[in-house]
């Protein structure tokens, strides 16, 4: 199935301060997330994010936080963000599609992957803007993910989706900033 630009969003997942140096290829996890954030909001799908145990792991990066409105985060205990029922409670959580980034991919991403999946969400899980500790429990997730019906997808994928057709001032504009 395609992304469908008015009925998705983008979650980012954990990307937090404290965890992300131990994150295999933490930095390009970041940069990718960054990325799709940005291609987001200019073409004007929602994002939300999550922080896990903000007050032991800390908020998500700075690099990262200033973008989203302070109704956009959602705080959590449970891996899953879906288990306390505040996520799907969250601006524009009633959207049918969910585009996934973050960390853990094989913890927090993939129980929170999972339960979207139980609720009826579609997923598409974003290869290169989601990490582990461990490049193995990473490959794992994702598998586990897609055979449980996400779909793994590229940044640049969901970015060509949610603008639908070239020729027109929004495309241009992602091209040139973006698209490189």
């Amino acid at each position: 199935m395609r992304i469908n630009p008015s009925s998705s969003l983008l979650l980012v997942v954990d990307i937090q301060s404290a965890l992300l140096p131990a994150i295999d290829g933490g930095e390009a996890v970041l940069g990718h997330t960054g990325w799709l954030i940005d291609v987001a909001q200019t073409i004007g799908i929602p994002v939300l994010a999550t922080e896990h145990c903000p007050q032991r792991i800390g908020v998500t990066d700075a690099r990262l936080r200033d973008k989203f409105r302070p109704e956009a985060i959602v705080e959590k205990e449970h891996f899953s963000a879906v288990s306390e029922g505040t996520l799907l409670r969250a601006p524009d959580a009633e959207r049918r599609q969910w585009i996934v980034t973050g960390t853990e991919a094989h913890v927090c991403v993939q129980q929170t992957v999972l339960d979207l999946l139980a609720a009826g969400r579609q997923v598409f899980v974003v290869d290169e803007a989601v990490g582990s500790r461990r490049p193995r429990d990473k490959e794992l997730a994702l598998q586990r993910m897609q055979q449980n019906g996400a779909e793994i997808v590229s940044r640049e994928m969901v970015a060509f989706e949610w603008l639908e057709k070239a020729n027109t001032p929004l495309f241009r504009d992602v091209l040139k900033r973006f698209i490189r």
